[in-house]
């Protein structure tokens, strides 16, 4: 098939200055701020390529199966490869078996390499996997029957591309054209396997990016490409695109005090775009900073007179859990993972005595229960003691268990409500602080919404049950109809069933949870089943407030952002407004309130409890004295 000629005129700058540099054969990085249009861009320049070179392969790759379907319902061509990041990864390496599993067994006996190991930490002999026909990526790890799972991928793949350079030069002969979108969320692993391993082949391609740095609020992922980017010889050539097409005027011009990166953002000129009123104008829009001694939300609801009830109107944004745990109603997981005495007890009484005391003691295969009675039992502090009393069930629990297991479990209520991943049923973000469990049972609910919603292929993918005959489909139609959660149905009993159905399977890394966390496996399973789906609901965005992590990628007419720290300390405001503090914390804020304030597509407004005098001071000249509002007074 001949190329056609592209016709240039249409696209935008931005896009012009990317295929230009495709037809270079240069690697290229589209940086966009909040609401330029990035996606739209992406496909603006995959119809170019694909008019161009329409017999060459182009993989474009992403991080949410949402942001697949985003794509594929705006372009499609037969040579147009749309997927998640794993699967483009897989499909590049499940065909050698051979080399899968020598690799594997590898990284199993690696002792620096933690992400994929045996069940029982042990090492596996080079035969570990000859009664598996082939190694399968599934929902799922079941290391014995061969079976990976998406946290398994990316490592091996990585691999598998540093060991390989005939790899490397398939997949970039398969591949001459990759795009990688939402890139700052991408494992940094993705990116070297990209811009290195693929650079041992001498075949040629182009790989391209599209995202912005300053929306990297995910820990462990790559952040940016600076180094790359920003050097005498840079390997991937950086193109702005400075249009803003969501927000109003007062809103760009407060996100651009917040950028760092050089990037200005001006309204765009486009009169369609959702920021332009029906004369052609850009909208002005409202922003507010404001403030008060007392940290109620009441003043501030009253103060705005917003729609809060109204989830599509309206968003109210907090940063911590805490802040919003009771308004959701999950409280015995909230205790289980934020106010447990008994671990408390434990690591301050108990364990300090001994290394204090008897740092040589040998407390193995000894319970708690033993090593308590050997140190004399220590008193409680005053907290601890409430708590011990008023769950004595599970004081008897934890000394039935081994000393050196309990004494080391680390609980904290990100493991439950971690929430750096965009839509249910995608991969967990780098750096999810999700324990197995909570995984295990998003797994199961997102089976059943999938099941009740009749999105059946997204179900058949999501399930671990076996179809391959028509009486599999029978069976599991039958399964699902018995598969109901009743009130009052606890925990440990929706997790039982799901895996005698088989529909969610006790794998690898629940099965290993369970051996090394029982005491709170145990606690979690006596929970009402209700409690989670509460979490899942508040996570998902179902309610009218959310985290700030979770509103990523979304936007809203009405935005309400909270900035208290709730003694989490990885962010920190006061760094913020102040210009102190860590760097770090400082950025990391700096980036979740940037995402945060671009959400609004009419008004913004921030909340500030107890602020010191400079913090008035820098939200002052952000948002102008007119804006900064003492409710107070």
């Amino acid at each position: 098939m001949a190329s056609k000629k592209l016709d240039l005129e249409n696209l935008s700058e931005e896009s012009r200055h990317v295929i230009d540099l495709i037809k270079s054969k240069k690697h290229f990085l589209l940086s966009g701020g909040a609401g330029s249009g990035k996606t739209y861009s992406l496909v603006e320049v995959l119809k170019a390529v694909v008019s161009d070179s329409p017999s060459l392969n182009i993989g474009c790759i992403t991080y949410t199966n949402a942001a697949v379907n985003e794509i594929e319902d705006r372009i499609s061509h037969d040579n147009l490869y749309v997927s998640t990041i794993h699967d483009f990864l897989w499909g590049n390496i499940k065909c050698f078996q051979s080399e899968i599993k020598g690799t594997l067994i590898e990284l199993i006996n690696d002792p620096e390499q933690t992400k994929i190991k045996h069940p029982d930490d042990e090492v596996v002999s080079q035969d570990f996997f000859d009664d598996c026909n082939s190694i399968q990526y599934k929902e799922y790890l079941k290391l014995a029957k061969g079976i990976i799972s998406h946290d398994e991928v990316i490592v091996l793949a990585y691999k598998m591309f540093e060991k390989y350079e005939k790899l490397c030069s398939i997949t970039k002969d398969k591949y001459p054209f990759i795009f990688v979108d939402e890139y700052q969320d991408t494992d940094p692993l993705v990116i070297e396997i990209l811009l290195e391993h693929l650079e041992k082949s001498t075949k040629d391609n182009v790989v391209g990016f599209f995202g912005d740095a300053m929306q990297s609020i995910y820990d462990g992922s790559v952040g940016n490409l600076d180094k790359y980017t920003r050097t005498e010889t840079p390997k991937v050539i950086e193109v702005f695109k400075k249009q803003n097409r969501r927000n109003p005027l007062k809103i760009i011009n407060l996100a651009n005090q917040l950028r760092v990166d050089g990037l200005i953002q001006v309204p765009s000129r486009d009169r369609t775009a959702p920021n332009m009123d029906e004369d052609g104008n850009v909208k002005q829009g409202l922003v507010e900073f404001l403030y008060s001694s007392n940290d109620s939300l009441d003043l501030v609801r009253q103060h705005l007179g917003w729609e809060f009830d109204n989830n599509e109107l309206v968003k109210e944004l907090n940063l911590t859990h805490s802040l919003i745990a009771d308004k959701a109603n999950f409280p015995e997981l909230m205790r289980i993972y934020d106010k447990d005495k008994i671990l408390d007890y434990i690591r301050t009484k108990i364990r300090k005595s001994l290394e204090r005391d008897e740092p040589e003691y040998d407390s193995t295969g000894k319970t708690l229960a033993q090593v308590i009675d050997h140190v004399g039992n220590p008193d409680p502090t005053p907290a601890q003691s409430n708590y011990i009393e008023n769950h004595p069930r599970y004081f008897d629990l934890a000394k039935k268990q081994p000393y050196d297991q309990i004494s080391k479990l680390y609980v904290d209520k990100e493991q439950l409500l971690d929430d750096k991943k965009n839509n249910v049923g995608d991969e967990s973000k780098p750096g999810s602080n999700r324990d197995d469990l909570v995984k295990h049972l998003f797994k199961i609910e997102n089976c059943i919404r999938l099941y009740q919603s009749k999105k059946f292929n997204q179900f058949i993918k999501a399930t671990e049950y076996s179809l391959t005959s028509v009486q599999d489909k029978i069976r599991l139609n039958k399964a699902i109809q018995s598969f109901e959660i009743q009130v009052g149905i606890k925990i440990g009993e929706v997790i039982d069933l799901a895996h005698e159905l088989g529909l969610v399977i006790k794998d690898d890394n629940l099965v290993r949870y369970i051996e090394d966390k029982y005491y709170l496996y145990k606690q979690v399973c006596e929970v009402n089943y209700q409690e989670f789906r509460n979490v899942f609901e508040y996570l998902e965005g179902y309610l009218p407030f959310s985290t700030q992590h979770k509103t990523k990628g979304a936007e809203f007419p009405d935005v309400l952002v909270v900035l208290d720290n709730g003694k989490w300390n990885q962010y920190n405001f006061n760094y913020l407004f102040e210009r102190n503090g860590t760097d770090s914390v400082r950025q990391r804020s700096e980036k979740i309130f940037y995402v945060c304030c671009t959400r609004a597509k009419e008004r913004l407004a921030v909340f500030f409890p107890n602020p010191s005098a400079q913090v008035i001071q820098t939200a002052v000249s952000w948002f102008g004295e007119d804006n900064v509002v003492n409710l107070d007074a």
